[in-house]
């Protein structure tokens, strides 16, 4: 279980190794977030606390007050009709997710659907201007963040490295250049100029993963950047993590009252909730790829077992950085050191308030410091 960094803001790791000491058990009294895993759990409600339940050992309760979200990270674990009952009641999502880190089912609240107007003007601003300036939007910031990331990762290579940090110099430039060519497009609407952005977005990537792998510190095999299906240490880890991110934004989308699978530069398409993919993009830098890179540079004994899936110990780990980074990391947001994770769904919350014209200026994206 990670150390308390602040009175509320605790993520518990309930697994075979059981709490014992009076320091953890007041912990859980400040869980934000709950992880199970472990074959034969069973997760039940007692009075106002969460029980979680072992075929051995003794049984943890974690209190519901302050409980954000449900993670549930293995096969083998059962959760009561109770214990769902009132996680819905309260708005506490629940995540089941695979070894790779993609959420294959949640379970949400029915009345988690904010009011009619959101939605309508959600699905009206895809044929107008509203849905560009949110298409465009996503795809800047996240140029935005490719190119700070690697001002941030590259800071301290000046006199050490001076060929490579002028190379990852030229890079952001190239970046910056691309992002307002994004924000340039013309078009009455996202579908005009979606081919357009998405090359753009394409080519903005190849430059940060191509730099991205010259900072990068220790000798893996890393071949470059690849999404499902890659085995190497390097993407497995910025997979999974992404998937980590997709269910905070997912949840925040929700929480605001968007449809997550109505979107802008991401196609429709059965079970793709594109809106979700819009999002987070401006947070896969800042949150995800910080973290991993971190990790990775640190030496953190991230590790992958015979099949080239990471062990539970290492999700674990990126898991807890990933939590950590959103509940204490902090950024410049709106004139003012905010958590990565109110940033977030304030974020989400101006798109909603931007489509329903009630923001007082356009929607502009989170772009992170460096």
């Amino acid at each position: 279980m990670p150390n308390k960094k602040t009175e509320t803001e605790i993520q518990l790791h309930v697994t075979d190794s059981m709490l014992d000491d009076v320091a953890a058990n007041a912990a859980l009294a400040h869980t934000t977030e709950l992880i199970i895993e472990g074959w034969g759990t069973f997760v039940g409600k007692h009075s106002e606390r969460l029980r979680i339940s072992r075929k051995t050992g003794p049984s943890e309760e974690v209190p519901l007050e302050h409980l954000q979200q449900i993670l549930v990270m293995s096969g083998g674990v059962s959760l009561s009709s109770d214990a769902i009952e009132e996680c819905a009641k309260r708005g506490i999502p629940v995540h089941f997710m695979d070894y790779a880190g993609r959420a294959y089912a949640s379970l949400f609240s029915g009345q988690l659907t904010g009011t009619v107007k959101t939605r309508r003007e959600q699905i009206f601003a895809y044929r107008d201007g509203r849905g560009l300036h949110l298409g465009k939007s996503f795809a800047s910031g996240k140029i935005h963040n490719q190119l700070n990331l690697l001002r941030y990762m590259s800071k301290n290579r000046s006199e050490k490295m001076p060929d490579l940090f002028a190379q990852v110099r030229q890079t952001t430039l190239n970046l910056e250049a691309m992002a307002d060519a994004v924000m340039a497009l013309p078009g009455p609407n996202i579908d005009a100029v979606r081919g357009q952005l998405l090359n753009l977005e394409g080519r903005a990537a190849h430059l940060y993963w191509q730099q991205m792998q010259k900072l990068l510190l220790v000798d893996t095999d890393w071949p470059g950047r690849e999404g499902q299906g890659a085995t190497d240490l390097v993407n497995s880890l910025l997979n999974y993590g992404y998937g980590v991110l997709y269910t905070r934004v997912e949840q925040a989308l929700m929480l605001a009252g968007l449809d997550p699978f109505a979107g802008f530069v991401h196609t429709d398409r059965p079970g793709k909730p594109s809106l979700v993919y819009d999002l987070v993009e401006e947070f896969r830098q800042p949150v995800v790829d910080r973290t991993v890179f971190a990790l990775l540079n640190l030496k953190a004994g991230l590790e992958q077992d015979e099949q080239g899936r990471l062990t539970a110990e290492t999700r674990k780990l990126l898991v807890r950085k990933l939590t950590e980074r959103l509940l204490v990391g902090h950024e410049r947001y709106e004139r003012k050191n905010q958590k990565l994770q109110y940033i977030l769904y304030n974020q989400a919350r101006h798109i909603a308030s931007f489509v329903k014209g009630d923001l007082a200026q356009p929607y502009e994206a989170f772009v992170c410091s460096w």
